[in-house]
């Protein structure tokens, strides 16, 4: 009889170690998802490469945040120049900005942000720009105080 009891003790601590190790991972998850700024995907979702696109193409560049909010600029094939410089396209009046802070390039329908060598940094939601990246519409995108997003 207590080798029956200290089996099922043995196993029960067994158990026990197993779900606050996978409690544990769930934090640990749950901290990485929430450091990137998503929600983990529940179990039920299909998993997708990708933020979730918003049907359409992007028409406008709306500045969200900053001196300039509420500008509207209309979006045709033609790269977007953001920074102080006077020729470019959207000059900001940010302290924070260069004078040749980032651009945004047309590829097909979707837009891609890239820095240009600025002091600051431009920030894709709340990811540092390294590299040419996807914008995706309604995703704020930093420049300096500037936040502007892209609108269908």
């Amino acid at each position: 009889m207590q080798g029956i009891v200290l089996q099922l003790t043995r196993v029960g601590f067994l158990l026990l170690l197993w779900l606050m190790i996978w409690a544990v991972l769930r934090v640990i998850r749950n901290d990485v998802y929430a450091a990137t700024g998503q929600r983990p995907p529940t179990r039920f979702e299909r998993r997708t490469p990708g933020p979730a696109r918003v049907k359409g193409a992007a028409r406008y560049l709306v500045v969200t945040h900053g001196a300039l909010a509420n500008t509207r600029i209309t979006l045709g094939t033609q790269p977007v120049l953001l920074g102080r410089a006077d020729d470019s396209t959207l000059v900001l009046t940010d302290e924070y900005a260069s004078e040749r802070h980032a651009r945004l390039i047309r590829r097909g329908d979707d837009w891609y942000v890239e820095d240009l060598g600025s002091t600051n940094g431009t920030y894709l939601d709340r990811s540092k720009v390294t590299t040419a990246v996807r914008v995706p519409i309604a995703t704020p995108v930093r420049v300096g105080k500037t936040v502007i997003e892209l609108r269908p």
